[in-house]
C-alpha cells in the first residue's frame, strides 16, 4: 500500500482505489484498460481514465485547463463509446539502438484500441499533423502493428479525408464524429 501525504492529509492507495471506483460507479469518469497490441494481452496497469462529460470537467478545473489535445481525445472516446465500441488504448513496444549502440525498447501509445464484435480499428488523436515531424511522431505505433485492421488518425482541421501509403486514414475530428461509418472509408 503506497502512501501520500498532501498538505498535511495522508492518503493511500486504497483510497484513492475506491474514490475512483465511486466516480466510475456515478458515470462521472470512464476507465480505459491498456492493451499489449502485438503480446494480444492486457497489461494491468497504468489504466487511463476520461471524463464522461467534458463539461464538468471543465467546470471542476475553473475553465483554466483548456488542453486541445486532451479534450478531443476525451471527446472522441466517449464518442466511440457512445457508437457501442469497447476502448483500449494500445501500447506497441519498439527497439532501439541509441547512439552509443545500447539496444532500449520504448513503448508508444496507440490512443484507441476499438473493437465491436469482428471490427477494430486503431485510431490516434492529433491535432495537427502539419509537418512531417509531427506526422511521423503520430503514425509511429501505426506502423509498427503487424496486423490488417484499420488504422486511422483523426485531426482537428477540415480535410477531405485520404489514406497514405501505410493504409492509414486521415480524417478531421468534425468528419469523423458526424459520420460513424467515416471508419470505413
Amino acid at each position: 500500500m503506497v502512501e501520500v501525504k498532501q498538505n498535511g492529509i495522508r492518503i493511500n492507495s486504497t483510497t484513492i482505489a475506491n474514490y475512483l471506483g465511486y466516480f466510475e460507479e456515478a458515470f462521472l469518469i470512464s476507465k480505459a484498460k491498456r492493451y499489449n497490441v502485438k503480446g494480444r494481452k492486457y497489461i494491468q496497469s497504468p489504466v487511463k481514465y476520461y471524463y464522461t462529460d467534458v463539461g464538468l470537467r471543465n467546470a471542476k478545473l475553473g475553465f483554466r485547463q483548456q488542453e486541445e489535445t486532451h479534450i478531443m481525445e476525451n471527446v472522441l472516446y466517449c464518442d466511440l463509446i457512445r457508437r457501442g465500441y469497447d476502448v483500449d488504448v494500445g501500447v506497441v513496444e519498439q527497439n532501439i539502438k541509441t547512439d552509443e549502440g545500447k539496444k532500449i525498447r520504448k513503448q508508444l501509445e496507440v490512443d484507441f484500441v476499438v473493437n465491436r464484435g469482428e471490427q477494430r480499428y486503431y485510431i490516434q488523436s492529433a491535432l495537427s499533423i502539419v509537418n512531417p515531424e509531427k506526422r511521423e511522431q503520430e503514425i509511429a505505433s501505426l506502423i509498427r502493428i503487424p496486423d490488417s485492421f484499420g488504422k486511422i488518425v483523426v485531426v482537428r482541421d477540415y480535410i477531405k479525408p485520404w489514406k497514405d501509403n501505410n493504409g492509414i486514414l486521415y480524417i478531421g475530428v468534425e468528419q469523423f464524429l458526424l459520420d460513424e461509418h467515416a471508419v470505413m472509408l
